[in-house]
C-alpha cells in the first residue's frame, strides 16, 4: 500500500462499550445506522453530516439489518424483532418542529411493530423473502426461518422451520466469555446464480469453490447457503433450498468467531469471490480457496490455510482483495491475494500452504487506533476505498485507505522531482517532530500541574482532618503549625514589640509555589476604629518549596510603645492561589483562563493555629532592681524611661488636676495589686523536674524562682518571650519591669501557709503597679498561664480535712457582701463617681483575696 490513511471524523456520540455490542452499517440509502448495545439506534445523515433521528426500542438492541429494497429496517431486541419502515422515519423527521432542526427527531417504537416474537435474538439475516433469527435456548442454538410478506404490515411473520445445534464450551477458557459473544451470520450464493442480492452479509462465491464446499446438490439447486460462526469456534453451514438439509460443521477455529467474509483475491468472474475467510477472537485465521493441480490442471480440492495474526481481534471486514481488522490499538490490513493459487501451480501442496501461512503472519499496519466496529468497505467514483468505523470514544469516522499498487506499475520520477519529494518528506517529518515536541511539553506541563494540585488537595485534607479531630490536637502535634517569640526593639528613638513567627512543616508534603503565610493580628481589648473599620492588621508572606521538617521564619511588628491593646490574638493560616498552577510563563491561549481565575475568588484558605500575645509577653524586664541607679547610653532606652518615671513620681491627683509636688499636700501615687495563690504541691508536680536519686523537696526560694521563670519565659499556646528572668533580675523573688504602656510593674512570688492547724503550703504571686490597666492585664496573663497547670498535674484526690481548713465559708460570705455592694452601686440616685469608686473597691477586694489553686 502507498501513502497514509486519512481519518475524517463525522460525528461524536460520546458512548463507549464492548466491541461486540457496537455496530455500524449503511441503511435507508446514504444514512448510517449506529447501534451501541442500548435501547437506542442512531440514524446519521452522511450527506448533511448531522444526526437525523434516534430510534427508541423497548429493549436493548443486539442486531439490525436492512431489507433488500432499502425500505424496511429489522431490529433484534431481547423481546423480539421489530420492523421500522423508511416512510415512517421520513414522515416523523419532516413533522419535527422547525426550531428543533439542530436536534434529532426521537422516534419511539411501540410493541405493535413486532414481527417475530422471539426472546433473546442474537443475530439477524434476510435471504430473499425469508427472515432468519438465531438465538440461544438453554444448551443449544436455535435457528428460526420466518416468511416475510410482500408489504410491511403489523402482525407476526409466519414460521417456516427451525434448526437446533447443541452448544459446545471451549475447554481452555477461564470464563464463559464465548457464551456472551454474538454469533456471526452471512449468506453465500453460487456464482452461477443470477438473483444473488448485493446486500449486507451476502457474498457471491466462485462456482467451483461453492461446489467443493457445499455439495453438488446446493450448486445445482442454486441454493443460498447460510454460514454461521459460533462463539465456540465452529463454522457451520446450511443450504436453504435443499430438502432435508441440516446444520453441518465446515471448520473449527477453536476460539470465538469474530468475522466471516468472502474476498475476490483472484477474480474468476465479475463480482465473484475466490476465497472465504474466517477470523477468531485471538487472531486465528482460516482462508478457504481452491487448489488447482495435476497434469490437466483441473480443480481437485479446497485448501484450508490456517494462520495466526496479531490479536486480539475486535472487529473486521473485507475489501476487494484485503481483510481489514482492528485489535483496538491498531487497524491492520491483510492482503489475501499473496500466496493464493487460483491458477495452475507447479509447486507442491505443502509448499503452497507454507507460503500462504507465512503471508498471514505479516499484516500491514494502517496506523489507526481505537477502532471497535467496522462496516463494509466501499469504493468511490474516483477509485478510492473507504471504511466506516466507530472508535472506542464513540466517534463515527470515515477512513480513506491508501492506494494499493504493484511494483511494476510504480511510475519513475525524474531526479529533480525525487529530490523535491525527499525535501517535502523531510519538511513534513520536521513539522511532525515539532508538533510532537510541543505536545510533549504541554503534556509535561499539565502533569506537573496535576501533581502540584494533588499536593494541595492532600495538604487540604490533612489540615482539615486535624482541625476536625475530636478534642482538637495540641499545637505541638499538628502537622503544620506556627509558633512565635516576642522581643522589643528600638528604631529612631521609638520602641516597638516584634513577633517572630516560625512556620514548621512536619507533614510528608512539600509546600510548593503558590502558598502564602497569612498572619492576622486582632487586639481583643480594642473596639472597631472610627468609621466602623476593624483595627486588625494582616501580614502576608509568600514562599515556595518548604520541604518536610523545614521551617520558615518571619518577623512583624505588632505593637508600639504606649500601646495597651493587649491581649492580642494572632491568627495564622495558609493561603493557596489556584492561578499559580498555570505558572508564570502562561501561553497566549492560557491568558484568558488566567484572567478568569484571577477574577474569581480562586484562593484556598486553610487555618493553622491561633496564638495569643498578652501583657507578660510585652514586659521589658529590668536587669537590676528599680531603686538602683543605672547610668546607660541614650540608645539603650532607659534614660528616657528614667526621666519619665521621675516626672510621673512628681505628680499627684488633686481636685481632678495634676499638680507638681514639693508642697505640703504632696502625696504618693496610688498603688494597685492583685494576687494569685497556687499550692506548693501543684508546682512541685508540674514545674520542678523529677529526680530518681532523691525525693527531697526543693527549697521555697527555688520553687518561687521556678514559678517566676516559667511565667516570664514559657507560655501555653506556642508564644514565648525573648527574655529570661535570671538570678540578677529576680532579686529577692521579685521582677521589676516596664509594661507596654510605660508603667512600672512588680511581679513577686513568696511562700505562704494557709489553713488552721494542719497548714497547706502555697506560693503567692503578687502583681503591683500604679496603673490599673497594667495590673488587670498582668493578672489576666498570670491566670491564663496557671490555669494550664492543673491539666498537666497527675490526678490526686485532695484531703477533705485540708479543703475544710481553707475557710471556704468566709470566701463565700465575702462574695455575698461584694454582690450586695455592686447591687447598691447601680441603685437609683447614685452618681457616676460613686459607682466608679465602688466598683474599683470591689475589684481590689476580689483580686487581693483569691482562692487557692490546687
Amino acid at each position: 500500500m502507498e501513502g497514509r490513511c486519512v481519518v475524517e471524523t463525522w460525528s461524536e456520540f460520546g458512548f463507549s462499550g464492548p466491541s461486540d455490542t457496537l455496530k455500524v452499517r449503511f441503511g435507508f440509502g446514504e444514512d448510517v445506522l449506529v447501534c451501541t448495545g442500548s435501547d437506542e439506534v442512531y440514524v446519521y445523515d452522511s450527506n448533511q453530516r448531522k444526526l437525523k433521528a434516534v430510534l427508541q426500542l423497548p429493549a436493548p438492541v443486539s442486531d439490525l439489518l436492512e431489507s433488500h429494497d432499502k425500505q424496511l429496517l429489522y431490529v433484534a431486541c431481547s423481546s423480539g424483532v421489530y420492523c421500522v419502515s423508511a416512510q415512517f422515519l421520513q414522515d416523523r423527521v419532516k413533522s419535527s418542529p422547525v426550531d428543533a432542526s439542530s436536534s434529532p427527531a426521537e422516534l419511539k417504537i411501540s410493541s405493535e411493530a413486532v414481527v417475530a416474537e422471539a426472546d433473546g435474538v442474537s443475530s439477524l439475516l434476510l435471504v430473499d423473502s425469508v427472515l432468519l433469527t438465531l438465538c440461544q435456548r438453554d444448551a443449544s442454538w436455535l435457528l428460526t426461518l420466518y416468511r416475510t410478506p410482500d408489504q410491511a404490515r403489523p402482525g407476526s411473520y409466519e414460521v417456516l422451520s427451525s434448526f437446533s445445534l447443541p452448544m459446545v464450551e471451549l475447554g481452555n477458557t477461564e470464563s464463559k466469555t464465548e457464551q456472551r459473544r454474538r454469533p456471526v451470520l452471512i449468506c453465500v450464493h453460487c456464482g452461477d446464480a443470477s438473483e444473488a442480492p448485493s446486500a449486507h452479509g451476502h457474498f457471491r462465491l466462485e462456482s467451483v469453490l461453492f461446489k467443493l464446499l457445499f455439495g453438488i446438490e446446493a450448486a445445482l439447486a442454486k441454493s443460498p447457503v447460510l454460514l454461521c460462526g459460533f462463539p465456540d469456534g465452529r463454522l457451520c453451514f446450511l443450504p436453504l433450498r435443499v430438502p432435508g438439509s441440516q446444520l453441518r460443521v465446515l471448520h473449527s477455529l477453536e476460539e470465538p468467531v469474530m468475522f466471516i467474509g468472502a474476498s475476490a483475491a483472484m477474480e474468476t468472474g465479475p463480482g465473484h469471490a475466490q476465497c472465504l475467510v474466517g477470523v477468531g477472537e485471538q487472531g486465528r485465521v482460516v482462508v478457504i480457496q481452491t487448489y488447482k493441480g495435476g497434469a490437466e490442471g483441473k480443480a481437485s480440492a479446497a485448501r484450508f490455510t490456517e494462520g495466526c495474526v496479531p490479536g486480539p481481534v475486535a472487529c473486521g471486514c473485507v475489501g476487494k482483495k484485503c481483510l481489514y481488522y482492528s485489535t483496538g490499538s491498531d487497524l491492520l490490513a491483510l492482503d489475501l491475494s499473496d500466496g493464493s493459487s487460483g491458477t495452475e501451480c507447479k509447486e507442491s501442496d505443502e509448499g503452497i500452504s507454507t507460503k500462504a501461512a507465512a503471508v498471514l503472519q505479516h499484516p500491514t499496519s494502517l496506523n489507526v487506533c481505537r477502532v471497535v466496529a467496522l462496516a463494509e468497505a466501499t469504493c468511490s467514483a474516483a477509485g478510492d476505498s473507504h471504511l466506516l468505523a466507530l472508535s472506542a470514544r464513540g466517534q463515527l469516522q470515515r477512513i480513506r485507505l491508501p492506494v494499493q499498487r504493484n511494483n511494476a506499475e510504480l511510475p519513475k520520477l525524474p531526479h529533480n522531482q525525487v529530490g523535491r519529494s525527499v525535501r517535502d518528506l523531510l519538511s513534513a517529518i520536521g513539522d511532525v517532530c515539532e508538533r510532537a515536541s510541543a505536545l510533549k511539553t504541554a503534556i509535561k506541563s499539565k502533569s506537573q500541574i496535576l501533581r502540584h494540585l494533588n499536593q494541595v488537595v492532600n495538604i487540604s485534607f490533612l489540615l482539615g482532618a486535624s482541625a476536625n479531630a475530636e478534642g482538637h490536637l495540641p499545637v505541638e502535634e499538628k502537622p503544620i503549625r506556627c509558633r512565635a517569640v516576642t522581643s522589643w526593639s528600638r528604631l529612631l528613638q521609638k520602641d516597638s514589640l516584634n513577633l517572630t513567627c516560625v512556620l514548621h512543616n512536619s507533614s510528608p508534603y512539600v509546600l510548593e509555589r503558590g502558598w502564602t503565610l497569612s498572619i492576622t493580628v486582632v487586639p481583643l481589648s480594642c473596639s472597631a476604629a472610627a468609621g466602623g473599620e476593624s483595627s486588625c492588621t494582616n501580614f502576608s508572606f509568600p514562599f515556595c518549596n518548604l520541604y518536610p521538617e523545614e521551617t520558615l521564619e518571619v518577623s512583624l511588628p505588632i505593637a508600639a510603645s504606649g500601646d495597651t491593646s493587649f491581649p492580642m490574638t494572632v491568627n495564622c493560616s495558609l493561603i493557596f492561589s489556584l492561578s499559580s498552577l498555570l505558572g508564570e510563563e502562561a501561553e497566549e491561549e492560557e491568558e484568558e483562563a488566567v484572567g478568569f481565575l484571577c477574577s474569581q475568588s480562586s484562593c484556598i484558605s486553610l487555618p493553622l493555629n491561633t496564638l495569643t500575645v498578652d501583657w507578660l509577653h510585652a514586659l521589658q524586664v529590668n536587669s537590676l532592681p528599680a531603686n538602683q541607679k543605672v547610668i546607660v547610653s541614650q540608645s539603650s532606652g532607659f534614660t528616657i524611661d528614667a526621666i519619665q518615671d521621675f516626672l510621673t513620681s512628681r505628680r499627684f491627683r488633686c481636685n481632678g488636676r495634676l499638680t507638681d509636688t514639693g508642697g505640703e499636700n504632696a502625696s504618693k501615687p496610688q498603688t494597685f495589686s492583685a494576687r494569685v495563690r497556687l499550692s506548693s504541691e501543684l508546682l512541685r508536680e508540674t514545674l520542678v523536674p523529677k529526680s530518681s536519686e532523691t525525693d527531697a523537696r526543693p527549697a521555697p526560694r527555688n520553687l518561687c524562682l521556678s514559678l517566676l521563670d516559667w511565667l516570664l519565659s514559657d507560655s501555653p499556646g506556642g508564644v514565648k518571650t525573648g527574655h529570661h528572668a535570671d538570678g540578677t533580675a529576680l532579686g529577692g523573688e521579685a521582677v521589676h519591669a516596664r509594661g507596654p504602656n510605660g508603667a512600672t510593674v512588680k511581679l513577686a512570688a513568696k511562700e505562704i501557709n494557709l489553713g488552721e492547724g494542719e497548714s497547706i503550703g502555697a506560693v503567692e504571686v503578687q502583681v503591683e503597679s500604679s496603673s490599673v490597666a497594667a495590673v488587670c492585664g498582668l493578672h489576666h496573663a498570670v491566670l491564663r498561664r496557671v490555669q494550664t497547670l492543673p491539666q498537666r498535674a497527675p490526678e490526686k484526690a485532695a484531703p477533705v480535712k485540708s479543703v475544710q481548713t481553707l475557710s471556704l465559708r468566709q470566701a463565700l460570705q465575702r462574695a455575698e457582701i461584694q454582690q450586695s455592694r455592686i447591687s447598691g452601686a447601680f441603685s437609683v440616685g447614685v452618681s457616676t463617681g460613686q459607682v466608679t469608686q465602688c466598683l474599683l473597691g470591689v475589684y481590689r477586694e476580689l483580686r487581693e483575696n483569691p482562692l487557692l489553686i490546687m
